[in-house]
């Protein structure tokens, strides 16, 4: 896969509209964690250190209408101390005062917009808002991965209207992503959690035939149990999935893929920091109990299997992370990939709940790509073109 990468020497004096993603947390006008911001930092300082005239373009959050709370304003704030050169902003992302604050840019200058998604035609893809928020510029960059598995007006849309490039963020993403997904060294693993079976079907159906080891942990391996006619007693479960776990038990059987489910289990009768929390056989959980971690023998037989692995791509916690009680497995997990990066081998943690139990442990640095992605990384997985990345690509 072959984008067309945006060249910094073509875009002096170029009025430039950028998709990024900020889509932080903010609570009281602060931001909690800047690490998407930073994430497109590259792409801003290139562009903007080149002499183009910078429009960014964002969602946050799931407002119904113009919503305060959802304003992007704090993360120019926070844009403008980590750049440490002005960040212009302006309360709309269409309309005339934002025409006018474009025309104004200045060779290196950068712009704001508001939260997209103040407008309801941004999800809806509505082509007379794409062209709208594409009218005053002359060229687009798209560089949110995490929004690229989106059709929306400011991810596709737009480039319908606009000669259009992959910034360096999405193209760091795809080259990665891509290496895993289609030519891993072997022997290559991989390893999902997290809660739902239905969310990782696609990327089970498609990874299968390329893995030598597949570790399922998490909420979801509850299901894989289940199929094997165990007693998973109060633990997260999707009965409507028993079916496909069973097919994907026998196919890893008939492919030679090592599958390994967890041997032991941490339960409580509740997920909160009071719960009682003990450790039991994968056979014994209690009827009123419920797994919310992996076990020490599983995180044992796991950190096992990933000896002398060449490639991993690691998607899901293995148990409820945030809770300190059921941290250790994910951590385990953290902590056997940077041993295994000091080795040679590319680990690759998709993002979203992955990413932050990673950078939560303190391994973020000691893996090889963390992506920016939670869906879009899923979705690439599977073998999809994504609708932000499908106009990037050379002819």
């Amino acid at each position: 896969m072959k984008l067309k990468k945006v060249n910094t020497d073509q875009t002096k004096g170029k009025r430039v509209l950028a998709r990024v993603d900020f889509n932080v947390p903010i609570k009281n006008g602060r931001i909690g964690d800047d690490g998407r911001i930073v994430s497109h930092l590259e792409m801003i300082e290139a562009l903007s250190g080149a002499g183009g005239r910078l429009t960014l373009v964002s969602h946050l959050g799931r407002p119904k209408g113009k919503t305060p709370e959802l304003s992007l304003k704090p993360a120019a704030a926070r844009l403008e101390e980590l750049v440490k050169k002005p960040v212009a902003f302006v309360h709309d992302c269409i309309g005339d005062e934002v025409n006018a604050a474009i025309s104004s840019l200045k060779d290196g200058d950068i712009l704001l917009l508001e939260n997209v998604r103040f407008y309801p035609e941004e999800e809806k893809n509505d082509p007379r808002f794409a062209k709208a928020l594409a009218l005053p510029h002359e060229m687009f960059v798209m560089d949110a991965f995490s929004a690229a598995h989106r059709a929306h007006a400011s991810t596709r849309g737009v480039a319908g209207y606009l000669p259009s490039f992959a910034g360096p963020l999405i193209c760091r993403e795809v080259e990665i992503l891509g290496a895993v997904r289609d030519d891993p060294r072997h022997p290559f693993a991989l390893i999902l959690g997290g809660a739902k079976v239905s969310d990782k079907i696609g990327v089970i159906e498609n990874m299968l035939s390329k893995v030598d080891v597949l570790i399922i942990g998490g909420g979801m391996a509850f299901t894989f149990l289940a199929a094997q006619d165990l007693n998973i007693g109060r633990s997260l479960c999707e009965p409507d999935k028993i079916g496909f776990a069973k097919e994907m038990l026998k196919s890893a059987k008939d492919k030679g893929v090592k599958l390994f489910l967890p041997v032991d289990v941490a339960v409580a009768n509740e997920a909160s920091e009071s719960a009682k929390r003990q450790i039991v056989p994968i056979d014994r959980i209690p009827d009123d109990q419920m797994g919310l971690d992996i076990g020490p023998e599983s995180i044992k037989l796991f950190c096992q299997a990933l000896t002398g692995i060449k490639t991993v791509l690691w998607n899901g916690p293995m148990g409820v992370f945030e809770l300190p009680s059921f941290k250790d497995g994910t951590e385990a997990i953290a902590k056997k990939l940077s041993e295994l990066m000091a080795e040679g081998a590319l680990t690759v943690v998709g993002g979203g709940d992955t990413a932050a139990a990673v950078k939560a442990a303190g391994y973020e640095r000691a893996v090889s790509h963390v992506s920016t992605g939670g869906g879009a990384t899923l979705e690439f997985m599977e073998g999809k073109l994504l609708p932000g990345i499908e106009p990037l690509l050379e002819k």
